[in-house]
């Protein structure tokens, strides 16, 4: 039997980002979210949903460029503090330990510890209420190496043990299941 409940956003899991934003590194901030997702791919977009009070708002708005940072188990603390603490008060790549990286296209720092730096540039800002949506086009993507499957040449970003999101706790990524359309492939006659 299924529970009524009040309209809340419960679609989950969801990655847990870190995007970055500044264009100097004494602008230089992160802000972890959660609320993020491809909305295109031809050309390819994103989004972030971001609240207006938030110390990273003004400095996107101001620039209009991010970078999305996905992060990995390993990430998780850092991940978890850039959501609780503010870049009013604190230098958050120092604290944590984090590396400012130079991205190709935009002037915003990517995060050299992330396994995937996705450089976004803000078409249009769209409020929403309790959040503002960044709608972006994304400029370039930088791809750690390290994931690089040398036999196929494939990018293997599960093997980086990608964090997610699920209503108030972070978790890394179980088994693997199946590829995209293994439901509807012919079996190979032996």
């Amino acid at each position: 039997m299924k529970q009524d409940w009040k309209p809340g956003t419960m679609i989950y899991p969801l990655p847990a980002v870190l995007v970055s934003c500044g264009s100097t590194p004494e602008e230089y901030n992160l802000l972890t979210v959660a609320w993020t997702g491809t909305l295109c791919t031809n050309p390819p977009m994103c989004y972030i949903a971001v609240r207006p009070e938030r110390h990273s708002y003004g400095i996107i708005r101001r620039r209009m460029e991010f970078v999305i940072n996905l992060t990995t188990r390993d990430m998780a603390r850092a991940t978890d503090w850039c959501g609780v603490r503010s870049g009013r008060d604190y230098n958050k790549f120092e604290e944590m330990g984090l590396t400012p990286g130079r991205c190709t296209v935009v002037s915003a720092p990517l995060v050299e510890e992330s396994p995937l730096c996705i450089e976004c540039r803000v078409k249009e800002i769209l409020s929403l209420g309790s959040h503002d949506l960044f709608i972006a086009d994304v400029v370039n993507v930088r791809a750690d190496d390290r994931y690089l499957d040398p036999a196929t040449g494939k990018f293997d970003l599960a093997s980086s043990h990608p964090l997610v999101y699920v209503h108030g706790n972070y978790y890394d990524l179980g088994a693997h299941i199946g590829k995209f359309g293994w439901s509807v492939e012919k079996k190979k006659k032996s």
